[in-house]
């Protein structure tokens, strides 16, 4: 029992290093030797350490760190955990792992070279809070791409009548060129056009000012002990150490940056009690408005009515 103990010990400190940058590569490498040395006659409960300092090995990749080095160790790590695990459901999160491991480094390989004075990155991510992330920016959303669209074909249509027919026809191309890619996607615009004043909307993407400035925390031991440690980040539902970063909606619920980041570009509303964040689409905040001081006028009448009832009794 000292034997395992210790083992436990062991892992929880590498556990802990590997938070910090310097330490990672060579905590990899000693969890990958306990492993290999101690895992097979490791109790259950030690098994499942083993397992949850693994996962973390996959967290920490995913958020903080870029660098093949770092990924071609995690990778071996993954491949040797998922030989000796047994449970299914293990083996098949160890398998994901190791299928993003090899894309991330695949991606690394195969990216073309840019120049250093452009602000492309070489494995297809981007720049969130100063810090490189390990996905590539998400896509911008539908209703943006059709409104960047329709404001070009106005523009181009005023500067045409402005200009007068003289030397007018390349305009007119690209005029021509921009209305066919809008009627190329009318089963997009058509229903977002037709869409009643009173129906609910789906809510554009967070303002970029308003994510920028959310605070970002730094798990401390007593802000783990009141989340309960078996605490997990409810976007990419790995548990939560002390050491991670975490960034705070206004609503109080947090999760990690880089996970947080492409949430509100696609969903803009807390994943745990859908508290939405301001946009910069002065529509639809006039139209959320206009919804809240319609529901405060049909609380009223409601209460009225109750009122009048009560008069009457």
């Amino acid at each position: 029992m000292e034997s395992e103990a210790g083992l436990k010990q062991q892992l929880e400190d590498l556990q802990k290093q590997l938070g910090k940058k310097q330490r990672f590569e060579d905590s990899v490498s000693k969890i990958n030797f306990l492993l290999r040395d101690r895992f097979t006659s490791a109790s259950p409960a030690l098994r499942n350490l083993f397992y949850s300092v693994v996962c973390r090995v996959a967290t920490i990749l995913k958020t903080r760190y870029t660098a093949p080095g770092f990924w071609l160790a995690g990778l071996r790590l993954f491949e040797q955990a998922e030989c000796l695990a047994s449970d299914p459901s293990q083996k098949q999160h160890l398998k994901n792992c190791i299928a993003q491991a090899k894309e991330h480094l695949h991606e690394i390989d195969n990216a073309p070279e840019v120049s250093q004075s452009t602000n492309s990155t070489s494995n297809g991510g981007y720049l969130f809070e100063g810090h490189l992330t390990v996905d590539p920016e998400p896509p911008q959303p539908q209703w943006l791409v059709q409104s960047n669209l329709m404001n070009a074909v106005s523009s181009l249509m005023t500067a045409e009548s402005s200009r007068g027919p003289v030397d007018s026809s390349n305009t007119s191309e690209t005029a021509a060129s921009l209305f066919q890619e809008l009627i190329n996607s009318l089963d997009v615009v058509i229903p977002e056009i037709m869409e009643n004043d009173g129906a609910p909307r789906r809510a554009p993407p967070a303002s970029k000012e308003v994510v920028a400035k959310l605070p970002v925390i730094i798990l401390t031991e007593d802000v783990l002990g009141r989340l309960g440690h078996d605490a997990e980040c409810a976007i990419c539902k790995e548990n939560l150490v002390v050491g991670d970063k975490m960034q705070e909606l206004p609503c109080k619920h947090t999760f990690h940056p880089p996970c947080l980041k492409p949430w509100l570009d696609e969903n803009n509303s807390c994943p745990i009690c859908r508290h939405e964040l301001q946009t910069d689409d002065y529509t639809y905040e006039s139209w959320k408005k206009r919804e809240k001081e319609a529901e405060e006028e049909r609380k009223g009448a409601a209460n009225a009515v109750r009122g009048g009832e009560y008069m009457y009794v």
